[in-house]
Protein backbone atom coordinates (compact mmCIF):
# COMPACT_ATOMS: atom_id res chain seq x y z
CA UNK A 1 0.00 0.00 0.00
CA UNK A 2 2.68 2.46 0.74
CA UNK A 3 4.81 1.38 -2.11
CA UNK A 4 1.39 2.47 -4.38
CA UNK A 5 0.75 5.82 -2.93
CA UNK A 6 4.39 6.33 -3.67
CA UNK A 7 4.35 5.68 -7.34
CA UNK A 8 1.04 7.88 -7.80
CA UNK A 9 2.66 10.90 -5.76
CA UNK A 10 5.55 10.32 -7.88
CA UNK A 11 3.34 9.70 -11.38
CA UNK A 12 1.59 12.97 -9.71
CA UNK A 13 4.84 15.25 -9.19
CA UNK A 14 6.19 14.41 -12.58
CA UNK A 15 3.16 15.30 -13.92
CA UNK A 16 2.97 18.90 -12.25
CA UNK A 17 6.53 19.40 -13.13
CA UNK A 18 5.60 18.82 -17.33
CA UNK A 19 2.72 20.94 -16.75
CA UNK A 20 4.94 24.09 -15.38
CA UNK A 21 7.27 23.69 -17.50
CA UNK A 22 4.93 23.68 -20.74
CA UNK A 23 3.56 26.33 -19.63
CA UNK A 24 6.71 28.62 -19.17
CA UNK A 25 7.40 27.32 -22.80
CA UNK A 26 4.38 28.58 -23.99
CA UNK A 27 5.04 32.21 -21.84
CA UNK A 28 8.58 31.98 -23.76
CA UNK A 29 7.35 31.78 -27.27
CA UNK A 30 4.69 34.21 -26.84
CA UNK A 31 6.81 36.53 -25.49
CA UNK A 32 9.11 36.22 -28.51
CA UNK A 33 6.60 36.47 -31.10
CA UNK A 34 5.81 39.62 -29.32
CA UNK A 35 9.25 41.06 -29.55
CA UNK A 36 9.02 39.95 -33.01
CA UNK A 37 6.10 42.09 -34.05
CA UNK A 38 7.84 45.09 -31.71
CA UNK A 39 10.75 45.01 -33.59
CA UNK A 40 10.18 46.36 -36.65
CA UNK A 41 13.94 45.79 -38.04
CA UNK A 42 13.93 49.58 -39.08
CA UNK A 43 18.08 49.01 -39.70
CA UNK A 44 16.21 47.45 -42.86
CA UNK A 45 14.94 50.83 -44.40
CA UNK A 46 17.61 52.68 -46.72
CA UNK A 47 19.31 55.70 -44.82
CA UNK A 48 18.15 58.07 -47.63
CA UNK A 49 14.25 56.42 -47.14
CA UNK A 50 14.39 57.41 -43.68
CA UNK A 51 15.57 60.85 -43.72
CA UNK A 52 13.15 61.56 -46.56
CA UNK A 53 10.29 60.64 -43.78
CA UNK A 54 11.82 62.31 -41.04
CA UNK A 55 12.73 65.37 -43.05
CA UNK A 56 8.65 65.77 -44.08
CA UNK A 57 7.64 63.75 -40.93
CA UNK A 58 10.07 64.54 -38.04
CA UNK A 59 7.66 63.16 -35.36
CA UNK A 60 6.74 60.30 -37.26
CA UNK A 61 6.86 56.92 -35.25
CA UNK A 62 6.91 54.42 -37.22
CA UNK A 63 4.44 51.19 -36.55
CA UNK A 64 4.81 49.26 -39.71
CA UNK A 65 6.35 49.21 -43.04
CA UNK A 66 6.85 46.80 -46.54
CA UNK A 67 8.91 47.28 -49.09
CA UNK A 68 6.77 46.29 -52.06
CA UNK A 69 7.56 47.10 -56.15
CA UNK A 70 5.48 48.46 -58.44
CA UNK A 71 6.38 48.11 -61.60
CA UNK A 72 10.36 48.74 -61.84
CA UNK A 73 10.35 51.35 -59.14
CA UNK A 74 11.02 49.51 -55.26
CA UNK A 75 8.68 51.75 -52.80
CA UNK A 76 8.64 51.68 -48.58
CA UNK A 77 5.44 51.70 -47.66
CA UNK A 78 5.66 53.37 -43.98
CA UNK A 79 2.73 53.86 -41.83
CA UNK A 80 3.26 55.42 -38.41
CA UNK A 81 1.50 57.75 -36.15
CA UNK A 82 2.52 61.84 -36.11
CA UNK A 83 0.79 63.85 -32.81
CA UNK A 84 -1.48 61.06 -32.44
CA UNK A 85 -2.73 60.58 -35.90
CA UNK A 86 -2.35 58.01 -37.82
CA UNK A 87 -0.43 58.49 -41.79
CA UNK A 88 1.12 56.02 -44.40
CA UNK A 89 3.92 57.33 -46.96
CA UNK A 90 5.22 55.93 -49.74
CA UNK A 91 8.88 56.50 -50.33
CA UNK A 92 10.95 55.47 -53.37
CA UNK A 93 13.96 53.95 -52.73
CA UNK A 94 15.88 56.77 -53.82
CA UNK A 95 13.94 58.73 -50.77
CA UNK A 96 11.62 60.43 -53.24
CA UNK A 97 8.38 60.74 -51.12
CA UNK A 98 5.72 59.29 -53.84
CA UNK A 99 2.81 60.16 -52.17
CA UNK A 100 0.98 59.91 -48.20
CA UNK A 101 -2.34 59.66 -46.56
CA UNK A 102 -3.14 61.50 -43.16
CA UNK A 103 -6.43 59.85 -41.69
CA UNK A 104 -9.38 62.69 -41.14
CA UNK A 105 -12.31 62.49 -39.88
CA UNK A 106 -15.16 62.15 -41.92
CA UNK A 107 -16.86 65.78 -40.85
CA UNK A 108 -14.02 66.48 -42.53
CA UNK A 109 -14.48 64.66 -46.14
CA UNK A 110 -16.02 66.83 -48.68
CA UNK A 111 -19.57 66.89 -49.36
CA UNK A 112 -19.75 65.51 -52.98
CA UNK A 113 -16.83 62.44 -52.02
CA UNK A 114 -19.37 61.65 -49.10
CA UNK A 115 -22.48 61.91 -51.38
CA UNK A 116 -20.31 59.85 -53.38
CA UNK A 117 -19.34 56.93 -51.34
CA UNK A 118 -23.60 56.96 -49.57
CA UNK A 119 -24.56 56.71 -52.94
CA UNK A 120 -22.33 53.83 -54.14
CA UNK A 121 -22.71 51.75 -50.66
CA UNK A 122 -25.70 54.00 -49.15
CA UNK A 123 -25.63 50.98 -46.33
CA UNK A 124 -22.39 50.53 -45.19
CA UNK A 125 -20.44 51.70 -42.55
CA UNK A 126 -17.45 53.95 -42.80
CA UNK A 127 -14.47 52.69 -40.96
CA UNK A 128 -11.10 55.06 -42.04
CA UNK A 129 -11.24 57.99 -44.11
CA UNK A 130 -7.40 59.00 -44.98
CA UNK A 131 -6.79 61.99 -47.32
CA UNK A 132 -3.98 61.42 -50.18
CA UNK A 133 -1.70 63.94 -51.47
CA UNK A 134 0.60 63.20 -54.25
CA UNK A 135 4.17 64.61 -54.75
CA UNK A 136 5.25 65.35 -57.88
CA UNK A 137 8.52 67.06 -58.41
CA UNK A 138 8.50 68.23 -55.15
CA UNK A 139 5.18 69.50 -54.74
CA UNK A 140 2.15 68.32 -52.99
CA UNK A 141 -0.95 68.22 -54.36
CA UNK A 142 -4.48 67.15 -52.81
CA UNK A 143 -5.38 63.85 -54.85
CA UNK A 144 -8.59 62.47 -53.49
CA UNK A 145 -9.52 60.38 -50.47
CA UNK A 146 -9.73 56.66 -49.35
CA UNK A 147 -12.43 55.77 -47.30
CA UNK A 148 -12.28 52.19 -46.22
CA UNK A 149 -16.12 50.72 -45.41
CA UNK A 150 -17.68 47.82 -43.80
CA UNK A 151 -20.84 46.78 -46.18
CA UNK A 152 -23.95 45.42 -44.63
CA UNK A 153 -22.92 41.88 -45.62
CA UNK A 154 -19.58 42.89 -43.21
CA UNK A 155 -17.37 42.95 -46.10
CA UNK A 156 -14.65 45.36 -45.82
CA UNK A 157 -14.61 47.73 -49.34
CA UNK A 158 -11.57 50.33 -50.00
CA UNK A 159 -13.48 53.14 -52.18
CA UNK A 160 -10.91 55.80 -53.56
CA UNK A 161 -12.68 58.94 -54.76
CA UNK A 162 -11.77 62.67 -56.07
CA UNK A 163 -12.01 65.50 -53.89
CA UNK A 164 -15.34 66.27 -56.49
CA UNK A 165 -17.03 62.96 -55.88
CA UNK A 166 -15.40 60.89 -58.85
CA UNK A 167 -15.01 57.19 -57.94
CA UNK A 168 -11.02 56.73 -58.74
CA UNK A 169 -10.97 53.28 -57.31
CA UNK A 170 -13.60 50.81 -56.07
CA UNK A 171 -12.31 47.62 -54.52
CA UNK A 172 -15.65 46.29 -54.37
CA UNK A 173 -16.63 46.35 -58.14
CA UNK A 174 -16.44 43.41 -59.74
CA UNK A 175 -13.65 42.88 -62.49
Amino acid sequence: MKNSSFRFSVSALILLLCLVFSCEQQAEEMEVEEKAEVDLELDKIPQVVMDALKARFPEAEIHKWTKEKEGDIVVYDIEFKQQDRTFEADIKEDGTIHNWEKEIAAEDLPDAAMKAVEMKYPTSTIQEIMEITAVSEGKEALEGYEVVLETADKKEVEVTVAPDGGILEDSGEEK
